[in-house]
């Protein structure tokens, strides 16, 4: 039977080709999605986007889930990837072009969910210049100097940029809140310190994502959620394998104790932070190629809806296009033959 992601790689391959040969009129999108692709793609984001927090639970996404896909689809799925990168990395090209639109992604996970391979893969083909990955470890003495929001703001994308977060703010109500000695280093007044200071987080998050979305910036995030069986699997990989003890740490293996209260909080997170500006996808990460293919399509959907397409170009400028094409038609003309021989 043909699979719905086996129809997504063909509609994807059959864009991208088109991208290829077509020459677009001025303004014209290179890409534009169809109904039929949108239902596609969103058939595979929907049982993992979350705009409405107080429903959610995170019991209610197996971290092992392939929706209707198995082993036997892992080809077809990477083909598709494949594919999608060309589509991203086409329509990256006009995000930049038009100058509009800004868009940050963040990526939030458990140790060896697969951030870094996700990013690496779903953005292999797209432009650097027009996309800048960030990735923010424990806070330097400048940054604990400032407010915890601070670090991040210098590193959101301009317009017609895509911007990447690997980690994000999002740990000041992750590591920070399961272990509470943190927040003691960020030299707070006291009385501010409250049992309230979670919910004011969140609220600040809240507030701060949605002057962003008012102001041209689209934001997707993401919760690769992976299985403490499967991170175990994995780091044993990383110990085994010579070229992989570098990415290895005991910190890493010591917060496995500490398991059950990140998961709660990265409820809260989800609960507290979800909204229609500003989308949680909670990503199955047990399985990576499924893992990609649903980041892919989640970007592929969200870049979609933004109605790119490249400048248009008014009369003035098309006349002096014109114009400069006579002159450089004109530099060919009564120029010698080039003398053969020595």
């Amino acid at each position: 039977a043909i699979l719905p992601y086996g129809r997504v790689s063909c509609l994807i391959a059959l864009n991208a080709r088109r991208a290829r040969v077509a020459a677009p009129t001025c303004g014209e999108s290179l890409m534009k999605i169809s109904k039929q692709e949108q239902e596609l793609v969103q058939s595979i984001t929907r049982p993992f986007r979350v705009t409405r927090g107080d429903r959610f639970r995170l019991a209610g996404i197996a971290p092992g889930d392939t929706l209707h896909f198995d082993s036997e689809d892992k080809p077809r799925a990477q083909e598709a990837l494949k594919k999608g990168v060309q589509y991203l990395a086409a329509l990256q090209d006009q995000l930049y072009a038009q100058d509009r639109w800004s868009v940050l992604l963040i990526f939030q996970a458990m140790d060896a969910a697969g951030k870094d391979s996700a990013i690496k893969h779903v953005l292999s083909g797209v432009n650097p210049k027009g996309c800048h990955v960030t990735a923010f470890k424990a806070p330097s003495a400048e940054e604990l100097d400032h407010d915890y929001l601070w670090r991040c703001m210098k590193a959101l994308p301009e317009h017609g940029r895509i911007g990447i977060f690997n980690r994000s703010y999002y740990e000041e109500v992750l590591v920070v809140r399961v272990h509470e000695k943190l927040l003691a280093a960020q030299k707070l007044p006291p009385r501010l310190v409250t049992k309230k200071i979670w919910k004011h987080r969140y609220e600040d998050i809240r507030d701060v994502e949605r002057y962003l979305a008012r102001n041209g910036t689209l934001i997707l995030k993401f919760f690769l959620h992976v299985s403490k069986d499967e991170q175990k699997k994995r780091f044993l990989e990383r110990l085994d394998d010579p070229d992989k003890n570098w990415k290895f740490s005991m910190a890493d293996a010591r917060e496995r104790g500490h398991w059950d209260d990140y998961m709660e909080a990265y409820e809260q997170m989800i609960r507290h932070t979800a909204s229609e500006q500003a989308p949680w996808f909670v990503v199955p990460a047990d399985n990576k190629w499924f893992t990609r293919a649903v980041v892919a399509a989640a970007i592929i959907e969200g870049l979609g809806s933004l109605e790119l397409h490249y400048p248009r170009v008014d009369e003035a400028k098309q006349q002096e296009l014109a114009a400069a094409r006579a002159e450089l038609m004109r530099e060919g003309r009564g120029a010698r033959a080039p003398r053969r021989g020595g």
